[in-house]
């Protein structure tokens, strides 16, 4: 068996004594393992590390099989993530919401997605919004999708501004004005579509602590997990260059 198949690089492990495998994000065959001979050669690892772009061709006798991975490099982002803790972290957390979904599947949207992260990890002021919708989207693929279109009490698509904690679901300013304190904020660039833009550090912050919360409850809670490390550090780094 075989295809071929473009993908975003998300990790990898040592196998044996000169391999290594391979999991990358591939576009139309999902989060993908490989192994690739020679991969810990001086001339290959610079290739195989996570946030690199390449193109794979996948080969195994049967489709259940690990099978090998032959990669050429398209894009190579070694250098620029070696130079910034803050574009590393954010690739790691990334790469660490992609494990959530199933080994195989294909999510053409969250890979699209997550190639404009990584290729935007030169220019900050984007990089913390598409991160926020990345993870919003991650909540949506595995069934737990935020509703910001209307307003949940009055119907209204005008002046949300909150997001009921149970529900998911957008709340008026009117109609959550009396119980804002049991409410999460929902900053207006959730509901802008994917425009690139760079939105005010509390809009950040507050896209975080939305998306935070239905990742930890949802998500990572219920398989014994707390929220990535990467995310942490994603969200430290971010802060030094707020209140820089």
């Amino acid at each position: 068996m075989e295809w071929r198949d473009d993908g975003l690089i998300l990790g990898t492990r040592k196998h044996g004594e000169t391999s290594v495998i391979v999991e990358a994000m591939t576009r139309a065959h999902g989060r993908h393992f490989g192994l690739v001979r020679g991969g810990r050669s001086r001339r290959m690892q610079p290739l195989l590390q996570p946030g690199n772009h390449a193109e794979f061709v996948w080969r195994a006798r049967l489709d259940e099989h690990l099978g090998t991975f032959s990669v050429e490099p398209v894009t190579l982002r070694t250098a620029r993530l070696m130079a910034s803790a803050e574009a590393l972290h954010a690739v790691c957390h990334v790469a660490a919401l992609l494990r959530l979904g199933a080994e195989r599947d294909p999510h053409p949207a969250l890979y699209e997605t997550a190639v404009k992260i990584a290729g935007g990890i030169d220019r900050t002021e984007i990089l913390a919004p598409f991160i926020v919708r990345f993870e919003a989207a991650i909540l949506a693929q595995m069934g737990f999708g935020l509703d910001l279109q209307t307003c949940a009490a009055t119907g209204t698509t005008e002046d949300l501004v909150y997001v009921s904690p149970k529900s998911g679901r957008a709340i008026s300013k009117a109609a959550g004005e009396a119980y804002k304190a049991r409410l999460l904020p929902l900053p207006a660039f959730l509901r802008n579509g994917n425009r690139e833009e760079a939105p005010p550090p509390a809009g950040i912050r507050d896209g975080f602590k939305l998306t935070g919360f239905f990742l930890a409850r949802d998500l990572f809670g219920p398989r014994g997990q707390t929220l990535p490390e990467a995310r942490g550090a994603y969200l430290a780094e971010l802060e030094k260059r707020f209140s820089a």
